[in-house]
């Protein structure tokens, strides 16, 4: 007989693990006991060292679905003469902080089991809404501490029934130890006003269906539920909400559904389908009849945002409504998610005709995630529930953290190899969403145990992140924001020594003081060296250029880099100018002339407002990246022949020069060649003109593994361009997965570029 010592890190709280610790030990023979510890698990298991060495090894390989392991550790045998017979599961004890960093389980869709169960008239959680086990269900949203108990969650306040404590201590159960567990005698219940349970249901869906808007409370926070086929109903969601364009996400029952609405590939299928529930990115299928969506859902684009229900609430809706439902965040503009009930109540009273709610609080905010694929590559645009706070690999030891951008802000706490990204928060000049930004960090740091020792941040004085993170007591190290682009890309993959990375995105400060966005950067995980750019133009207005391209494109017009090459001829712009306001047009010219509040940018994306506002696709926005959204739907998947572009050598640098680009596309569009047409020769272009900029970069010894990095190549007509062009020049093209390519991974490559600082120093 030998008694062996355990332990096992990675994610493996919340995840069904001492279950899974508890029939592998069994069905192996071997006695002991398993139990959480802060945030990993540990135990003991005695029998024959044949037995306990095939235990250790399903340690490793046939976790749980959700679980993720990093780490099995024994000690060695000692041999016992006796051993208390059976095996075990004990109740989690918190222990002295260890110094091991802690895992946060995200939460999980209703799983295939579960799904049954609802549906099924003679199990006694039909219809329930809040139905859940060791393999689905809330977790992050309602820990409130590890080891993970339901004492540290929000389910304390309800105690198990007798059938519900029977499940959960009962080893041949799926439910054993499923801390969430619940069931209409002892769970959370539905409200609406008055009514409770099915009553409160039978009313929400009855609001749905009369054409009103519901606030539901869901995993991570409130959302706001209509009818997705009614026009007036969602066009009066955009007025309330305060959105007057951007893209509502759908949600439908079932993958069959899904496919009637949107062309979906064995990817995409596999992410629909997955534990984590993202909205997912897919191409319109054709119509012919009556659109079952409203226009109003995604207006003038070809694409749109499904997702599968993530709960057992969201079935019992879709099945009562039978009818695609936009199912958007439950906020005012850009504010974050709303998780608290009389919060919500006050927040959302303009908005929503009715709330349904319930008893069971939600503790960290997780709007949805937001994902798409192009071939085999998955992108994430969003990481928020279902993904975050997940750990994700990065070459770090001593703990650090990223404070994250702006826009589409995160941040980023990381030690011992794991980074963990905290939710997406929004627009950090929203005060809301920075006092969210605040709680979201405090909380993540208490539950994974890391201290930072110090705290990564944006190059830009103005950025809130910026701000807060040089007031923080511990050691400040700016990162470019260009390079913690392409560096999230790198250390994602695990590129470790240099890289030539490529950076397109909207505006970020460079270290010369002015505004990048268009950058082709030498640099490994430490630093960098600027080899390429976009020529600069001025930015009439600042910021407000950024909410006009018409602006955007006036001051290129008027005052772009031309590096010899001429400008556009009057009456090549004339057509464009002459639908502005004169107004407006020679306000522009006075400030470009006079260099007034024309800060220069070097942007790729600045550079999509331009051409956006050339064709007549957007003079103003509603929000950022609209204009290279609209410009992307408008090419579609033409054919097109290139436009003229023009690379020079410029201060040391291979720059482009968009100046023949534009003269082209004006001279077309005068010809009459389609806009749809000249949209796609202006990503074709690009591409082009992204290729011969890496390859004068390689020419010159610059490495073969190129990364891309930058809101830009969410972009799928401009990424496909950019990566079938370098294969063709038999490089490596790497671009984030699971790391946000925009700005929601800002936070990730500060972490890996501050670690790296930092393991140079030792």
């Amino acid at each position: 007989m030998m008694m062996r010592r355990f332990q096992v890190y990675g994610t493996v709280q919340g995840v069904g693990f001492r279950p899974f610790v508890y029939r592998t030990a069994a069905d192996l023979g071997l006695d002991g006991w398993v139990a959480n510890v802060n945030g990993h698990v540990e135990g003991e298991v005695a029998g024959p060292p044949r037995a306990i060495d095939e235990f250790a090894a399903r340690l490793r390989t046939a976790a749980p679905v959700l679980a993720r392991v990093r780490r099995v550790q024994l000690a060695d045998g000692v041999r016992q003469s006796a051993y208390r017979p059976g095996f075990h599961v004990r109740h989690s004890v918190p222990a002295p902080a260890d110094g091991a960093v802690r895992e946060v389980p995200p939460d999980a869709a209703i799983c295939d089991a579960c799904l049954r169960e609802l549906h099924d008239p003679r199990d006694r959680r039909h219809r329930y809404p809040f139905v859940n086990c060791t393999d689905c269900g809330p977790r992050a949203t309602i820990i409130e501490d590890l080891p993970y108990d339901r004492i540290r969650t929000t389910m304390s306040r309800f105690p198990l029934c007798a059938d519900c404590a029977a499940e959960y201590t009962d080893p041949a159960d799926r439910r054993f130890h499923a801390e969430p567990i619940a069931c209409p005698a002892c769970g959370p219940e539905l409200a609406w006003e008055e009514l409770r349970g099915e009553a409160a249901l039978r009313a929400a869906v009855t609001c749905v269906a009369g054409g009103g808007i519901v606030a539901l409370k869901g995993l991570g926070g409130y959302q706001l539920v209509c009818d997705a086929g009614e026009s007036a109903t969602v066009a009066e969601l955009r007025h309330r909400k305060r959105r007057p364009t951007k893209p509502f996400a759908v949600m439908v029952r079932d993958l069959g559904a899904a496919a009637r609405l949107a062309r979906i590939g064995a990817t995409e299928r596999g992410v629909l389908t997955s534990p984590e529930r993202p909205v997912v990115l897919l191409a319109r299928m054709p119509w012919h009849g009556s659109d079952p969506l409203a226009p109003e859902v995604h207006p003038s684009l070809h694409r749109i945002g499904l997702f599968l229900p993530t709960t057992g609430l969201h079935h019992l809706l879709l099945d009562g409504l039978k009818r695609p439902l936009v199912v958007t965040s439950g906020n005012l503009g850009d504010e974050p998610i709303t998780i608290d009930d009389e919060e919500a109540r006050r927040a959302l009273a303009g908005v929503a005709d009715g709330f349904l709610t319930h008893d069971r609080p939600i503790r960290s905010r997780y709007d949805d995630s937001v994902v798409q694929c192009t071939g085999r590559t998955r992108i994430t645009v969003r990481r928020a529930r279902g993904l975050a706070p997940a750990p994700l690999p990065l070459p770090v030891d001593e703990p650090v953290a990223g404070a994250g951008a702006q826009l589409k802000h995160t941040f980023t706490l990381a030690a011992d190899g794991r980074a963990h990204l905290g939710p997406h928060t929004g627009d950090l000049a929203d005060v809301a969403a920075h006092e969210a930004f605040l709680t979201s960090y405090d909380r993540l740091k208490r539950l994974t145990g890391i201290e930072p020792v110090a705290l990564a941040h944006d190059l830009h004085p103005g950025y809130l992140s910026t701000q807060w993170a040089k007031a923080q007591r511990v050691r400040s190290v700016p990162v470019q924001h260009h390079h913690a682009h392409v560096a999230a890309c790198a250390a994602e993959h695990g590129v470790r020594g240099r890289f030539l990375g490529i950076a397109y995105d909207g505006l970020g400060l460079g270290d010369d003081g002015t505004l990048w966005g268009g950058e082709i950067l030498v640099a490994d995980l430490s630093g960098y060296r600027r080899v390429g750019r976009f020529a600069t133009a001025p930015l009439p207005g600042g910021d407000a250029a950024v909410r006009h391209p018409s602006r955007t494109a006036l001051g290129r017009l008027f005052g772009g880099e031309t590096l010899g090459s001429p400008l556009p001829y009057p009456w090549l712009t004339r057509s464009f100018t002459d639908r502005l306001d004169p107004a407006e047009v020679g306000s522009v010219r006075t400030m470009v002339a006079r260099d007034v509040n024309c800060p220069r940018a070097s942007s790729a994306g600045r550079l999509f407002d331009t051409v956006a506002a050339l064709l007549g696709l957007a003079d103003r926005v509603s929000y950022e990246g609209e204009a290279a959204v609209l410009l992307e739907a408008a090419a579609g998947d033409e054919h097109a022949v290139p436009l003229a572009h023009r690379v020079v050598r410029a201060q040391g640098l291979w720059v482009y020069d968009p100046t023949p680009t534009l003269v082209d596309l004006l001279e077309r569009l005068a010809d009459g060649e389609p806009v749809p047409r000249l949209a796609a020769a202006f990503h074709v272009t690009l591409g082009l003109v992204t290729a011969d900029l890496v390859a004068r970069a390689v020419a010159e010894g610059a490495p073969h593994t190129v990364c891309l990095g930058g809101g830009c190549f969410v972009n799928r007509r401009l990424l496909t361009e950019v990566k079938r062009r370098l294969h063709a020049q038999g490089l490596r093209v790497l671009v984030g997965g699971q790391v946000p390519v925009g700005d929601g991974g800002i936070s990730y490559g500060q972490a890996a570029v501050a670690a790296a600082r930092l393991a140079q120093e030792r």
